[in-house]
Parts: structure tokens; sequence; C-alpha cells
């Protein structure tokens, strides 16, 4: 019996529902729940490479986040849940850690590293994997997603760190984890 499109993107659904129910905790603290963010290279903020991803400085900032989130999200989940959880967990620990070593000194929040890892993620599947349907894909995110490019790009008040390092490990992800051909 095939699963029903709302079951499949449960997980999205999950956490989807966390962030909003953090930032809606986080908006009635004044965003005192903010201090758990990432700090780079302050011993005391490595948690925040696992929460910040979570965190938002104000509700059109997870807005934003979110709906990117669902529709990449949702095209990750297309090769598997494992792939979705596995991508997930290599992008925030990977971006978050490379934020930490490398960003600029101030409060980062959000998780546009991990949607902008989702995004190199589906872009760069379509050189390892060459198949049809990961090229499809990576035209479509293309299409839709093309101008985060220049997000890229330094920007004062936008930790454009987390972009690029999300972006690099979604790359290097698929890399990692590309479907071996057999001979």
């Amino acid at each position: 019996m095939r699963r029903g499109w709302l079951t499949e993107l449960r997980p999205l659904l999950v956490i989807s529902g966390v962030m909003l129910l953090v930032q809606l905790v986080n908006g009635a603290f004044a965003g005192a729940l903010n201090v758990w963010g990432l700090l780079p290279r302050h011993v005391e903020a490595l948690p925040g490479i696992l929460f910040a991803p979570w965190l938002h400085g104000s509700w059109a900032h997870l807005l934003s986040n979110l709906s990117g989130l669902l529709v990449l999200g949702s095209l990750v989940l297309l090769r598997s849940r494992r792939d979705f959880y596995f991508s997930s967990a290599f992008i925030i620990l990977g971006s978050g850690a490379l934020v930490w070593l490398f960003g600029r000194i101030g409060l980062h929040v959000g998780a546009s590293g991990w949607l902008f890892g989702f995004w190199g993620l589906l872009l760069a599947r379509a050189w390892f994997e060459r198949s049809l349907l990961d090229l499809l894909l990576a035209v479509l995110v293309f299409f839709l997603y093309g101008g985060w490019f220049f997000g890229l790009l330094p920007r004062v008040g936008v930790s454009f760190e987390y972009h690029l390092a999300g972006a690099f490990c979604g790359v290097l992800y698929a890399a990692l984890s590309r479907r071996r051909l057999t001979r």
C-alpha cells in the first residue's frame, strides 16, 4: 500500500512545527533564546552549532527560511527519509562547525545554512549522479532559486558565511554519498 504525500512530508511538517513553536516562545521572551545561537570561536557557544538553525531573529526571518526549507526539503525527501536525515545532519553540523571556525564575530541564527545545503546538494547531484531525475531537479532548483547564488556574497546583516558553508556541505554530501556506478 502506498503512503500518502502527507505521510511522506511528516519530517518537514514536524520540523516546521518545532521551528514555529520555538519562534513563538522566543518572541514571547523578546528573543532571549537567541543566546543559544552560534558565536564564532567562543567555546561556550559550541552548542549553537546544533541550536542556531532552529532560532530566528524575527517572524519574517523564520517564514522566509521555512518556505525554502519546505520546498527544498521536499525535493531532498524524494530520494528517501534516510537521505533527508543524513544530509540534514551533515549540513547542520558541517556548516555550523565551519561558521564557528571561520565566521565573522557576531551572533549567527537561522536555518539558511541548512537551506543552502539542500540547494547545493540538489544542484550537485545532477553532476555526481547524472540521472534524469537529478538533472530535472537541478533545473527546477536553479529555476526557482538560482538567485540564491548572490546569497553567497558578503552582505551586511546577513550570515553569508552560513550560506557559503551550507552550500559547500551540500555539495560535499552529494560527492560523498553518490551512488557508485558498477561497470
